[in-house]
């Protein structure tokens, strides 16, 4: 690897890094949380701020995400017809089943959140931009069942199984035979693998061309609604994705 792709994949990892400190934060807690040198990242971050990817605010001495990031998310999100498409049918089902929506795309091992639309009475701690790895979330595993049996496999024997609570599915055959039953029923159901208290369902969007563009997701407080009410919406959630596929462009 060049001198030039090194630093450029380091300058974009602390980009990422950047996305999780949306109030910023000190050049110093940017070079802890990345391993890199202080040096190192103080360069970094002042070429990002210089090309308008960071902000810096020097009352506080915090770096921030900055706009150039947001204006390529809208672009992106417009070329893949997310903008228009997806919230307008989040909006449909949350109001026919009073709970948040959301709707996640795959981006390699990781399911990224596109958008959300939260229930009337409570609100669900996902938020656009968000990441998570393909075998914690609902999105993520309905992903996974509709995709072919060998790349699924294949992904699985790559995976790392880091947990995300208590609850976490770790244990490939037991993600494998979540993935089995989400083929056969159509759905996927999690119980507090995501947050503590809180279950979904999630069903595949599939495209005419068989690809899988995503996938939507009804989440509840276990308080609110439990597996067999969520079922419930299993016809309304149906409904959502073949709305989206039917009109997010196929890839």
């Amino acid at each position: 690897m060049s001198a030039g792709s090194s630093t450029l994949i380091k300058g974009l990892g602390l980009l990422r890094l950047l996305s999780q400190y949306p109030q910023g934060a000190p050049a110093a807690v940017f070079a802890k949380e990345s391993g890199m040198p202080f040096s190192t990242v103080y360069r970094l971050l002042n070429t990002l701020t210089d090309a308008g990817y960071a902000e810096f605010d020097a009352s506080t001495k915090h770096y921030r995400i900055g706009l150039a990031v947001f204006e390529l998310s809208q672009k992106v999100s417009s070329a893949r017809g997310y903008d228009g498409s997806v919230l307008p049918v989040l909006k449909t089902l949350s109001a026919a089943t009073n709970e948040s929506c959301l709707f996640s795309v795959r981006d390699g091992h990781e399911t990224v959140t596109i958008q959300t639309v939260d229930g009337p009475e409570f609100r669900q701690t996902t938020d656009p931009g968000d990441r998570l790895a393909l075998h914690v979330s609902s999105m993520g595993k309905a992903i996974m069942a509709a995709l072919d049996e060998e790349e699924v496999e294949h992904l699985v024997t790559e995976m790392q199984f880091e947990s995300r609570t208590e609850h976490t599915i770790v244990e490939p055959n037991r993600l494998m035979e979540q993935i089995a039953a989400g083929r056969s029923d159509g759905y996927v159901y999690q119980r507090e693998e995501v947050d503590l208290g809180m279950n979904a369902i999630a069903r595949a969007v599939i495209g005419p061309t068989g690809s899988v563009l995503g996938a939507v997701a009804i989440a509840a407080p276990l308080f609110r609604a439990d597996r067999q009410q969520l079922l419930t919406h299993s016809q309304a959630l149906a409904e959502a994705t073949q709305r989206l596929a039917a009109t997010l462009p196929t890839v």
